[in-house]
This record gives C-alpha cells, sequence and structure tokens, in this order.
C-alpha cells in the first residue's frame, strides 16, 4: 500500500493468465465504482503473479499433489505486504487460509455449471462411441465415466484458450470446460452445451470469484462487505465446509454444490472413484452453512467416502 497525495494505492494480485487478468479486471472495476460511491481516496493497479499451478503444464493436478497450487504464492505476497488484496478463482483456494488472511468478499456467482465443447456432437448423449474427452479434472472423469464408460478422457491442461485450441490440433473429440469462464472471457458461442449438474456436479466454489485480504486491513474490509453478495457467499461456505470436513483440494474427485432458497440451502455433494465405478452422492437441507456442509461430509463418510480418497491419495 502507498499513499500518494491522500489517495491510496490498491495492489491487487492475481494470476497472469487472460481469463484471470479479466476476472480481475471486472472485479477492480466494480471495487472503483463502490470506493467512489463511498467517497474512498482508493486507486487500484495490478501485479501479475506466477504461481506453482502455471509453471507445471505437463503434469495432470492430481499429480502434481498438494494444496494452493494457484493460490500459494499469491497469498504469500498478502502475507508480506507485496499486494492489498487477491482476486480468487474460489475453486482454485484451500478450505484453510493462511492465519492473517480472509476472504473479504465473495461477488455474485455465475453460471457453476461444467460445459462441453465439442465437434459434431450437441450433448454428452451424442458423442460417439470411444470419443476423445480432453479434460485434467478427477472430477469430471468419475462423473463422467460414470454417464459414458466407453469415453476416453485424456488429460487437458493449459489456459482456458489453450485447452480449446488442444480441440483441433490434438485430434480430441470434446473438452470439457467451467462454463463461468467462458462467460466471464466472452465466448459463449464457444460453448456447445452446459452439463447440468444432475450429470456433473461441479467443482466446490465453481463459477464464484473470492476476494481475497489481510485480516487487519479493517479499511478494506469494509469496502469488501459492501461488494459480498451474501447468498452466493452463503453457498460457497456450505460447499467449502463440505469440502474441509473431507479435507480434500481440486486434485481429488470431489464435487458440491448449494442451492439457496429463502433461508433454506440444499446442498448435494459427491465422491468418486476416478474410474466411475463407485460414486458416492448425497443431498441435504439446512439453515447453517457450515453446519450443513460438515454433516453432509459425515453421511458421505459413512458410506466410504474416506477410503476412497484415501486410495486417491
Amino acid at each position: 500500500m502507498t499513499l500518494v497525495a491522500g489517495v491510496r494505492t490498491i495492489v491487487v494480485g492475481t494470476r497472469q493468465s487472460a481469463l484471470a487478468l479479466t476476472q480481475t479486471g471486472q472485479v477492480i472495476a466494480d471495487l472503483e465504482r463502490l470506493a467512489q460511491e463511498l467517497g474512498l481516496p482508493f486507486r487500484f493497479e495490478t501485479r501479475r503473479i506466477v504461481t506453482k499451478g502455471d509453471r507445471i503444464l505437463d503434469v495432470t493436478l492430481s499429480k502434481v499433489g498438494g494444496k494452493g497450487l494457484f493460490v500459494k504464492e499469491i497469498e504469500q505476497e498478502l502475507l508480506d505486504g507485496g499486494i492489498d488484496i487477491a482476486v480468487h478463482s474460489m475453486k482454485d483456494v484451500p478450505h484453510t487460509l493462511e492465519d492473517g488472511l480472509v476472504i473479504g468478499a465473495v461477488p455474485r456467482r455465475v453460471d457453476p455449471r461444467d460445459v462441453l465443447i465439442a465437434r459434431g456432437a450437441r450433448s454428452i448423449a451424442e458423442l460417439p462411441h470411444g470419443a476423445r474427452v480432453g479434460t485434467s479434472s478427477l472430477r469430471r472423469v468419475c462423473q463422467l465415466k460414470r454417464l459414458r464408460p466407453d469415453l476416453n478422457l485424456e488429460p487437458v491442461r493449459g489456459n482456458i484458450d489453450t485447452r480449446i485450441r488442444k480441440l483441433e490440433t490434438e485430434g480430441l473429440d470434446a473438452i470439457i470446460l467451467a462454463m463461468a469462464g467462458l462467460k466471464r472471457m466472452g465466448w459463449e458461442d464457444r460453448a456447445t452445451a452446459p452439463i447440468p449438474v444432475e450429470e456433473c456436479l461441479p467443482a466446490v466454489g465453481q463459477g464464484a470469484l473470492g476476494v481475497e485480504c489481510r485480516a487487519d486491513d479493517e479499511e478494506m474490509l469494509a469496502l469488501l462487505s459492501r461488494y459480498n453478495d451474501e447468498v452466493s457467499a452463503r453457498a460457497v461456505e456450505a460447499e467449502r465446509s463440505f469440502l474441509a470436513e473431507l479435507n480434500g483440494g481440486c486434485q481429488v474427485p470431489i464435487g458440491a454444490y448449494a442451492e439457496i432458497a429463502g433461508e433454506e440451502i440444499r446442498l448435494t455433494g459427491m465422491v468418486g472413484t476416478p474410474d466411475g465405478g463407485v460414486l458416492l452422492k448425497e443431498s441435504m437441507t439446512g439453515t447453517d452453512a457450515r453446519r450443513l456442509g460438515t454433516e453432509l461430509a459425515r453421511k458421505l463418510v459413512e458410506l466410504g467416502a474416506d477410503r476412497i480418497l484415501a486410495d486417491v491419495r
């Protein structure tokens, strides 16, 4: 943070992919408008940070291992004071934050579904027998194998534009991405069809962003509290509580999706084997987001989720 003529410069940390920079730019534009409305003398600038997940592109995430592959270096910059806030995709954020850091705001969530981008097919059901489908997500592999055991699921890493390009260059029949990324980039026209959550449960926090800051930065927390979308934040909290109880991360076959209706939350969670041979999926309702996530996770543990996850790890 720097102060020039009474104006505080807010340094915003982000990954350097096109999607990360686009969604960070959207958040900054929102915060600039909000700061102006509140009469706060803030100006914002971006700092690009390369993470471990960005550096290692020739290995699937499940094999890289560890948590926080796309946030650890950014969080360290926050702790060291090199940046003031960070914009993350919530699906990349570990369920336990570093001491001294908090998620100050979860803005309104966009479409949480996965999306099919295919050549010649209009849905998962229409893909040809034995189709080659690109995805490095064990969560997606597990559920797609359950739907279509004949599919050949092949690892595809890289930024969103790189993966779309590989659909052609690597002779794939289809790839699976997050719909939110396409929407934020303005690339909805590239989507073949969103995949219903009943067929493929999203990753925890998919479609939601999180703005992280230091827990003692009261001025920033006050601004972010006005930016927070309570409905989105409650849904993500329920999903992350489910993930935390299972001690999971984005490299294991876990999915969860919370829907809010008034005070009631309906949370659906899944854990499965990478080959789709076993898929545990249950739903519960409640009003306490954190408790609901914990209780649903324990229900799946009773059904054997802990043994599945231990084998995957």
